[in-house]
């Protein structure tokens, strides 16, 4: 028997507060924070992402860049960010699509509902909540946060327990198939800390996506906040995302 399943083991009998800091921090979880350039000071940084929803024009480019970037599964249910499609209909009624798994060629247009007085996209994403849920239930400490505010997986410690996956209110994690561990976004960790954009934010051909830093005066996502009515997803929970969305419509949750 493996480290690994041993772990799962214990876990299945224990609980997840039981054991939740019981392993001290690997060097593979440093590993994961260690990349960026010389004179990177995390302390210094909060990160967060803004959406303008009505730049979104759901070609999925960033959910493409995000797979190319972070070698995600190409099977079509895994993503680390997706685009769902809303449908307001005069009765009132609302479907929600996720675009990103449809197989149908983009040539086969959809016959037109006349009952449908509004259509939009809405790009989703680990949330980065500044209090995570998933961190929290994590049993072997493979969820952590970075002093910068990004939540990462220790790939090497997950056992595949799915406590995280369950916790999170935003259905943002999956277990890789491949390695059958807990995966997510990550806003790009290992580009961000080199003074690099998101792959997801780089190829957005609208600018729907803002990437920035909370504690930086000038930022883009500063002013992002600043000049526009911002919403995040499921406030009532208390998790502060910072993932900040403007023009976000009520129906979207």
């Amino acid at each position: 028997m493996n480290k690994r399943e041993f772990l799962r083991q214990v876990v299945s009998f224990l609980p997840a507060a039981g054991l939740l800091r019981m392993f001290p921090e690997t060097a593979e979880a440093k590993e994961l924070i260690s990349a960026p350039t010389a004179d990177y000071d995390p302390t210094k940084h909060w990160y967060g992402m803004g959406v303008d929803v009505d730049k979104c024009i759901g070609c999925n480019r960033c959910v493409e860049a995000c797979k190319a970037e972070n070698a995600v599964p190409e099977e079509p249910f895994y993503f680390r960010t997706w685009i769902e499609r809303y449908k307001i209909r005069s009765d009132g009624e609302t479907t929600v699509e996720c675009i990103s798994t449809r197989e149908a060629p983009p040539e086969q247009a959809e016959p037109e509902d006349p009952n449908v007085v509004r259509t939009f996209f809405v790009p989703k994403l680990c949330n980065q909540c500044a209090h995570p849920p998933c961190v929290q239930v994590c049993p072997v400490g493979a969820t952590f946060q970075t002093s910068d505010g990004v939540v990462l997986v220790d790939a090497t410690r997950c056992i595949g327990c799915r406590y995280c996956i369950q916790a999170c209110p935003y259905g943002a994690r999956y277990l890789n198939p491949h390695t059958r561990t807990a995966d997510k976004c990550t806003f790009c960790y290992h580009r961000i800390t080199k003074g690099l954009l998101p792959a997801c934010v780089e190829v957005c051909p609208t600018e729907a996506r803002i990437f920035g830093d909370f504690k930086g005066q000038a930022d883009r996502l500063v002013r992002f906040q600043r000049v526009n009515q911002i919403s995040v997803l499921k406030p009532d929970l208390n998790t502060e995302p910072k993932v900040l969305y403007a023009q976000l419509d009520g129906e979207v949750r």
